[in-house]
C-alpha cells in the first residue's frame, strides 16, 4: 500500500525549540532559585496536565526533573521505554537538552540529591500545591512525596509551584511560533468540524474527523483531547458520555447546538478553541446566547493587554452577561501553558437554582472566583478567550486563543470566534 502524506499537511513546517531557549528557561529558574536560598528544584511532571517538566527538559517523561544552579538537570522516569524513547531521537541528530536519564521514584531523587550534597539544604518543589483543569490537589503522588520526605528528613521543602508558572506564562519567539503553529492545526480542525457537521451525522464521526486533521499534521491533543456535545439545550460539557461509559453517541439534529472544544498542542504550547455550530433553525434562546457570548468575545478582546489585571480582563467580559441575564457554567478566560489564571465569574448564579447545577443531595457548589486576579499581564502571555453565555439549560461557547502584543492582543483564530451556522 502506497501511503502518502494528505496534501495541506504542515508537518515539514512544525517548530521546534532551540537550546537559546532552553538557556532562558534555566537562567530564569536559576535566578529564582538564587532569589529564595534554593540549592536545588523538584519538578513534579508525573501525569500532569500542564507538563511542567518539559519547561526544563523539551521532554514528557512522566516523572521528575531535578534541577540546581550547579549542573545539568536530572530526569527521572518510571520505566526504561520513556529512556530509549528519548535516546532514539538523540540518536537521529535532535539535540538534547539534558542528557542525564534514568528510571527511578523516589528513592532514586533522593539518591540524585544526595549525589549534588543537597540533603539536608532547602529544596523548592513543583507540582505539590499546583491547581489546574482536574489537578485542584496537585501533581505529585502522596507515596512519593511521604518516601521522599522520609529519605531526606534533614532537608527544608519550600513550595514554589506559583513563582514557577509565573516563569512558565510569559513566551519567548521560539515558543510562540509553536503556539502559532497550533492556532493554525485548530483552525483547521475548526474547518473539517463545520464540513462534516450536517442533520443525520453521528457525535463519533465529527469526533473522528476534527481528531484525524489535528493528528496529521504532526501535533497532539491535550487532555481532555475533545470535548463534544450537541443538542438544542445541552447543559453539559467534558468528553462525550461513550468515551467513558457503553452508551450510543448522538445523531444531531436540526435545531441543534454543535459544540466543542479544540486542544491542540504542538510541541509543549497548547491552544484552545470552542467551536459552535448551529443546524438551522435554533431557537430563540440559543440565538440570544449567542449574541452575548459574541459580545463577552469582543469586549476581551478589546481590551487585552499589557499593564490590566487579569481580573480586569475577567470584568470586561462578564459585563455582556450581566447586562443580558446570562450566566456562565465554564471560564470565561484563562492563561495557557500553564492554566493556572482561570476567569470564573458569578454573574446571575443564582438561575442554577432553576436546573440543579452543581448540587449533589441538596448542596449547592461553592462560589465561583478569579484564581490569580491580581496578576499583571505582560506582552508574551497567552490567553484562551472562552465566553460562554447561558439562559436556564442553554448555552453557547464560542472562543479562541490569543498572544499578547506589545501595544494589545493577536488574535490567532477566526472560525470558532463565533457561531457558524449550517441551514
Amino acid at each position: 500500500m502506497n501511503l502518502q502524506r494528505k496534501e495541506g499537511s504542515m508537518v515539514e513546517s512544525n517548530p521546534t525549540l532551540s537550546l537559546r531557549t532552553r538557556d532562558s528557561h534555566w537562567q530564569s529558574l536559576q535566578a529564582l532559585m538564587r532569589s529564595r536560598d534554593l540549592k536545588c528544584l523538584i519538578v513534579g511532571g508525573f501525569r500532569g496536565r500542564e507538563q511542567f517538566e518539559s519547561y526544563i527538559t523539551d521532554d514528557y517523561v512522566e516523572g521528575v526533573v531535578i534541577m540546581s544552579t550547579e549542573d545539568q538537570p536530572t530526569v527521572l522516569t518510571w520505566t526504561g521505554s520513556r529512556v530509549s524513547r528519548a535516546q532514539e531521537s538523540f540518536s537521529r541528530g535532535v539535540e538534547p537538552w539534558t542528557t542525564d536519564y534514568r528510571v527511578g521514584s523516589s528513592a532514586a531523587a533522593a539518591t540524585v540529591i544526595r549525589e549534588k550534597g543537597f540533603e539536608r539544604g532547602r529544596i523548592g518543589v513543583v507540582g505539590l500545591e499546583s491547581s489546574g483543569p482536574g489537578e485542584t490537589k496537585g501533581t505529585i503522588p502522596h507515596t512519593f512525596w511521604k518516601e521522599l520526605t522520609e529519605e531526606l528528613s534533614g532537608a527544608i521543602f519550600v513550595e514554589v509551584s506559583e513563582p514557577f508558572t509565573d516563569l512558565m506564562l510569559v513566551k519567548g519567539d521560539e515558543e510562540l511560533a509553536l503556539v502559532r503553529h497550533a492556532a493554525q492545526v485548530a483552525e483547521k480542525a475548526c474547518g473539517v468540524m463545520l464540513e462534516v457537521t450536517r442533520p443525520g451525522v453521528g457525535e463519533e464521526m465529527i469526533y473522528a474527523e476534527i481528531m484525524g486533521e489535528i493528528f496529521r499534521h504532526g501535533v497532539s491533543a491535550r487532555y481532555p483531547t475533545l470535548i463534544l456535545h450537541s443538542g438544542p439545550h445541552n447543559i453539559s460539557w467534558g468528553p462525550p458520555r461513550w468515551i467513558s461509559r457503553a452508551e450510543r453517541p448522538r445523531r444531531v439534529q436540526k435545531g441543534d447546538m454543535v459544540q466543542a472544544e479544540i486542544f491542540p498542542c504542538s510541541g509543549s504550547q497548547e491552544v484552545q478553541v470552542q467551536m459552535s455550530i448551529a443546524l438551522d433553525p435554533v431557537d430563540e434562546v440559543n440565538q440570544r446566547c449567542e449574541e452575548v457570548a459574541c459580545r463577552s468575545y469582543k469586549a476581551g478582546c478589546k481590551v487585552l493587554r499589557p499593564g490590566i489585571t487579569f481580573a480586569d480582563l475577567v470584568s470586561a467580559m462578564e459585563e455582556p452577561l450581566r447586562e443580558s441575564g446570562c450566566w456562565a457554567k465554564t471560564p470565561l478566560v484563562h492563561s495557557l501553558n500553564p492554566s493556572c489564571l482561570v476567569g470564573q465569574t458569578s454573574v446571575n448564579m443564582e438561575q442554577l437554582e432553576g436546573i440543579q447545577e452543581g448540587r449533589i443531595e441538596g448542596i449547592k457548589s461553592p462560589r465561583k472566583k478569579v484564581r490569580r486576579g491580581d496578576l499583571v499581564i505582560r506582552a508574551g502571555m497567552i490567553f484562551a478567550l472562552e465566553p460562554n453565555a447561558c439562559i436556564g439549560a442553554h448555552r453557547v461557547n464560542i472562543g479562541a486563543t490569543l498572544i499578547v502584543t506589545g501595544t494589545g492582543c493577536e488574535e490567532l483564530n477566526v472560525l470558532p470566534t463565533r457561531v457558524q451556522h449550517v441551514a
